[in-house]
């Protein structure tokens, strides 16, 4: 006959030290492998958002740009987008945070905007990566295009 408590006495309690050891071992390896993709994730994520913000940035100038041409409007003449009143300036929108920021749909604290200069306007992706950025700079005559930079968007920057 079978005794219940030399069946209980014989069942395992827990894991083994060889067992423990060996999954720790596993999970070091893993994460050795893991970590340095997860920041290259990091950096490429980084990347897109700054991709994605100088979009934003043509998009709104042009929208503003054809909203003032349409409305048969001088080329320092505000316009209205979504409530918001851009200011203009040579047809494009001012560096002001309320002009090409608010054309482009652009706020804190998804990106930090700077007004660098009268005509310069500087978009980062945060406080921590202030040269992963990308730039909007408002024509300086009638009929010229604006210009924009991202070549402060690189994995360099952006890490």
């Amino acid at each position: 006959m079978i005794n219940e408590e030399d069946v209980m006495k014989s069942k395992q309690h827990g894991f083994t030290l060889i067992e423990l050891i060996v999954v720790i071992t596993i999970l070091g390896l893993l994460s050795a492998y893991a970590l340095p993709r997860f920041a290259a994730l990091q950096v490429e994520a980084r990347i897109a958002k700054m991709n994605g913000a100088l979009a934003s940035l043509k998009a709104g100038a042009n929208l503003a740009h054809s909203l003032q041409l349409t409305q048969q409007l001088g080329p320092a003449a505000s316009v209205t987008m979504e409530l918001q009143t851009i200011l203009m300036n040579n047809a494009y929108p001012t560096t002001a945070v309320a002009a090409i920021g608010s054309a482009a749909g652009l706020s804190s604290p998804d990106y930090v905007l700077t007004a660098t200069s009268a005509t310069v306007f500087t978009v980062s992706s945060d406080a921590s990566h202030p040269l992963c950025a990308v730039t909007y700079t408002v024509p300086t005559a009638l009929g010229a295009p604006p210009t924009y930079s991202n070549a402060g968007v690189v994995a360099a920057n952006c890490t």
